[in-house]
């Protein structure tokens, strides 16, 4: 087991790349196995959530090889399983999204409820609506079985506007009978990916970026090359992170487009960036002021599906505001559990009154101290770790695992970026 042990008080400052979206790599790592042909994936970062899904594609028979650093090369000709170990489902809430291939490749799969983050009841059911419109039989007693004789296109209404479900629909659907239409579909840039990726499989699918999407079934999907695209979410923590440690970082390799729903909210905040090109940097001469709403009332900062503002983002907007001059109202609507953290920033000496389990207000400036703080999950993790950058005196995070599901050698990158962080072994 690993801690991390952080001293506070030095701002960051440099240069770094942005790391492959791993909420795309996920479904486009599982879509793999649509096919017989070989895939090749590049920028797949190199975290423990894609390794558990490299490992489950082994586990079914895959032929998985590293080409370099961030590339791979999958091949599915046979699969010999289409039941997935446990142990492996539970490291990862990902996992899920097998269940949509493996259905289309071979009308089984049988799998336990997936693992991944603490963050509240974690809904499957539109996952189930999806499957059983296009003709999955579904059969629940402590694990998942799913199987299908034959899938067919439908008219799909999602009962709400989930990542996974959509994906998993996608993946069912492409080699349905028919013509498939979901709508309420979510559009987020890593869902854009995958439809990119099975598109230049041999899919027909139109629609992308929009709540609509309409799939018309083939026989057959081929191998591709394909690059998945950045990770919004990590560019955002850093964007954070040089804001509340008074940094200055520039950002290689966005995209200038998935910025835009991250802006107005971080304006909210006091905190501006210039884009150039593919490059966004964050200067060190941030107001952080919080910017009232009409009639000096306090404004609020609250997630939903893309193109609003992203839920994996509302931890690091919470610590961010700790440091910003002002009250701001948190509202995470998404999961019910995901705001438990603040109590250790409140330890820390954050002034943050939770209202109820989606809202927090939180008032700044405030001068934090070191604390032990125990990740609950990974982007809370990472708002701990900026926490504990901006406190006065040395941090000690556990449960670092949680943190490194979702982030790329984060300890030697913020050490590269002047953060006085280790890694130490704990026993």
């Amino acid at each position: 087991m690993y801690e991390y042990l952080i001293e506070g008080g030095y701002p960051i400052s440099g240069t770094v790349t942005a790391s492959g979206n791993k909420n795309a790599a996920l479904p486009c790592i599982a879509a793999s196995l649509l096919t017989s042909e070989p895939v090749i994936l590049h920028n797949i970062p190199e975290i423990r959530d894609t390794n558990v899904m490299f490992e489950i594609l082994k586990s079914l028979g895959a032929q998985v090889e590293q080409l370099s650093k961030n590339n791979w090369k999958i091949e599915c000709k046979e699969i010999k399983d289409r039941e997935i170990p446990s142990e492996l489902t539970k490291k990862v809430r990902g996992s899920i999204v097998f269940a949509g291939p493996l259905i289309a490749r071979k009308g089984k799969c049988d799998m336990n409820p997936p693992g991944g983050d603490v963050i509240g009841r974690r809904r499957v059911d539109t996952h189930f609506l999806a499957f059983k419109e296009l003709g999955v039989n579904i059969h629940v007693n402590g694990h998942f079985s799913f199987t299908a004789n034959k899938l067919v296109g439908s008219d799909i209404f999602l009962d709400e506007a989930s990542v996974t479900g959509t994906e998993n629909a996608i993946m069912a659907a492409v080699m349905a009978e028919g013509t498939t239409y979901i709508s309420n579909a979510a559009s987020e840039p890593h869902v854009q990916d995958l439809c990119k990726m099975l598109n230049m499989m041999g899919a027909k699918i139109s629609g992308i970026g929009s709540n609509k999407i309409i799939i018309e079934g083939v026989k057959k999907l081929h191998g591709c090359e394909y690059t998945i695209g950045p990770d919004y979410i990590e560019i955002g923590s850093y964007i954070g992170m040089a804001a509340a440690t008074k940094g200055h970082i520039t950002i290689k390799g966005i995209r200038p487009e998935e910025m835009r729903p991250l802006k107005y909210s971080f304006s909210k905040l006091g905190i501006s960036w210039r884009i150039d090109g593919d490059e966004l940097t964050v200067p060190n001469t941030q107001e952080l002021k919080v910017n009232a709403d009409l009639g000096n009332a306090i404004p609020k900062i609250d997630d939903m599906p893309w193109p609003g503002f992203p839920a994996d983002l509302t931890s690091i907007m919470t610590v961010v505001a700790t440091q910003v001059e002002g009250s701001v109202l948190i509202f995470e609507k998404m999961f019910e559990s995901r705001m438990f953290f603040v109590d250790k920033l409140i330890s820390m000496g954050a002034k943050i009154t939770l209202c109820d389990p989606h809202r927090a207000v939180v008032s700044g400036p405030c001068m934090l101290h070191g604390d032990h703080l125990v990740s609950p999950d990974i982007r809370a993790g990472m708002a701990m770790v900026i926490a504990a950058m901006c406190a006065h005196g040395e941090s000690r995070i556990s449960n670092v695992y949680q943190i490194e599901r979702g982030y790329e050698d984060l300890v030697s990158t913020l050490q590269e970026l002047g953060a006085h962080i280790k890694k130490v072994e704990i026993d």
